[in-house]
């Protein structure tokens, strides 16, 4: 694996309500740069990803801002309403354009301080297996279970527990199979590796680093500013 390619896939058509701000979050201003701009230039300098293809909002006004410097080819399709929508969009579109069937890297818009050294894990851990897998990182606090007046009601057992992010990397025609068959029988499904699970496949874990964090608050901003310059430094 490590010396093929992948193509990597970034759903960029929602609107992130939770950040309270005039456009979705992946467009917001980090570092001289917005965040999507960060995200793509991840992804597109590693050495083993051949393409991108990123899912935008139908008449997004904040695209054709976007600038990523770099040889890699960017392909854009229109996403959809949910998270699902745009990723299989995406992996309609890929499957004209790429050869037989590629592993395929989906990343968040809103994680731009994925390092390299995660993806080369990813390719080198799921090289020979079967369905594909996703990076995470293994619980470590204690974890609470609460009703609905937030009283807490047992302390779960965090053995085996994970966080999951992504990437999440499969085989693009086991992964536009599952979330073809999630939407037919109107299941929800929050990641990629949901509608893996739904097809009754497992896939791996395989543990990433900890500053891989999804901007999703106001907060959060200032956070992956402080991870990006650490990592810059490194």
């Amino acid at each position: 694996m490590t010396n093929q390619t992948v193509w990597a896939i970034v759903p960029a058509a929602g609107i992130g309500s939770r950040m309270q701000a005039d456009r979705p979050k992946q467009y917001l201003e980090l570092m001289g740069r917005t965040v999507l701009e960060h995200t793509l230039q991840r992804l597109a300098s590693h050495s083993r990803v051949k393409g991108i293809i990123v899912a935008v909002a139908e008449n997004d006004p904040w695209w054709a801002q976007v600038s990523v410097k770099i040889d890699t080819p960017i392909h854009v399709v229109v996403g959809g309403k949910q998270r699902a929508d745009s990723v299989y969009n995406a992996l309609i579109a890929l499957a004209k354009i790429a050869d037989d069937d590629p592993w395929v890297l989906v990343h968040d818009a809103a994680r731009p301080c994925l390092r390299h050294q995660d993806i080369d894990q990813m390719l080198i851990k799921l090289a020979n297996h079967p369905v594909g897998g996703i990076l995470g990182i293994p619980v470590m606090d204690t974890v609470k279970r609460a009703n609905v007046e937030q009283e807490i009601t047992e302390t779960v057992d965090r053995q085996g527990l994970w966080r999951a992010s992504t990437p999440q990397m499969f085989r693009l025609n086991i992964l536009k199979d599952a979330l073809h068959a999630a939407k037919k029988q109107q299941l929800t499904v929050t990641d990629e590796a949901s509608a893996i699970e739904l097809a009754g496949l497992k896939a791996m874990m395989v543990e990433g680093h900890a500053d891989n964090i999804k901007i999703t608050v106001p907060q959060d901003l200032a956070l992956a500013g402080l991870f990006l310059k650490q990592q810059g430094e490194q």
